[in-house]
């Protein structure tokens, strides 16, 4: 855990989630947010966005802790964020409760998501509120969910029982709270999608007509590139990343699984930065830095 004296030396160092998504909604693009979890995938996504001139949002979230250390990672994306000559956004995803946060934060992040959205509105509000009430005193911009995405589970079952968000509770919900940012349900889903996406943008238009803040979309690793640009187009402006990575890393080791294992290393850190710029084009953030 970093000392906390530091943290605020270490902001200064870093992009501000909420500057970064304002630009991206002024000029409507979305901000690459990539959760990354180990070396290969960290210095990949730093690979390309120094390519591309783009603004990121690296993240790390409690799925990851049975593989990775955070105490000890996050010191290595505080360091290259530290170190970049982009706009490095430090972010934890899908935090549970304040406690998980206030440890992200105390390790350097310098953005974060609190998730309560599978409560109910009147407790969601309640628990976001705690997160916001603390946080923003420090300069740190919180992220919430309204309605809810879920976890990783076969597509057709997810959306037998999806919990859209609902466009009438949207801006009570952001006044309320006072967030920054607001990830919506819209047919989006984590993990690997079995069957083509259905994306209900009627839902996501309605929300924009209701909301000013910037819009964030979770689970878009398989999400076809024309409703991406739709999303886009109908303002959302941060978009989360992660499964497609750990595909494109999954078929660097089969191509060379026949190598030595330094090389094997290489390989999947190229096919990650790979992917990354992809997504970077797509989103339309190449060359949107802010220096």
């Amino acid at each position: 855990m970093l000392k906390l004296e530091r943290l605020g030396e270490i902001a200064i160092m870093l992009a501000n989630m909420k500057y970064v998504l304002t630009q991206a909604q002024k000029e409507h693009y979305a901000v690459p947010h990539f959760n990354v979890w180990n070396v290969e995938m960290l210095e990949g996504v730093m690979d390309a966005v120094e390519e591309a001139k783009s603004p990121v949002i690296i993240s790390f979230g409690s799925g990851f802790l049975g593989n990775t250390e955070f105490d000890h990672y996050a010191k290595m994306m505080v360091g290259m964020a530290a170190t970049s000559t982009m706009p490095v956004v430090l972010h934890w995803d899908h935090g549970r409760n304040i406690d998980v946060v206030t440890h992200a934060w105390q390790c350097g992040m310098n953005s974060l998501m609190i998730d309560n959205s599978a409560q109910n509105f009147e407790v969601n509000i309640k628990l976001t509120k705690e997160v916001v009430d603390k946080f923003h005193p420090m300069g740190i911009p919180i992220e919430a969910e309204l309605g809810h995405v879920g976890a990783e589970t076969v597509y057709e079952e997810a959306l037998a029982n999806y919990g859209y968000t609902d466009p009438s509770q949207a801006a009570e919900f952001v006044e309320r709270t006072n967030i920054d940012s607001l990830a919506v349900a819209i047919g989006n889903q984590h993990g690997v999608y079995s069957s083509e996406p259905q994306i209900n943008l009627e839902i996501l238009e309605k929300v924009r007509d209701t909301v000013s803040i910037p819009l964030v979309l979770h689970g878009a690793s398989g999400i076809g590139d024309e409703d991406i640009k739709k999303c886009i187009a109908r303002g959302i402006t941060k978009i989360n990343i992660h499964t497609e990575l750990c595909q494109a890393a999954m078929s660097a080791i089969v191509i060379n699984q026949k190598e030595p294992f330094l090389k094997l290393q290489q390989e999947v850190r190229k096919a990650v930065a790979k992917r990354a710029m992809e997504k970077i084009k797509l989103f339309g953030s190449y060359g949107k830095a802010r220096n």
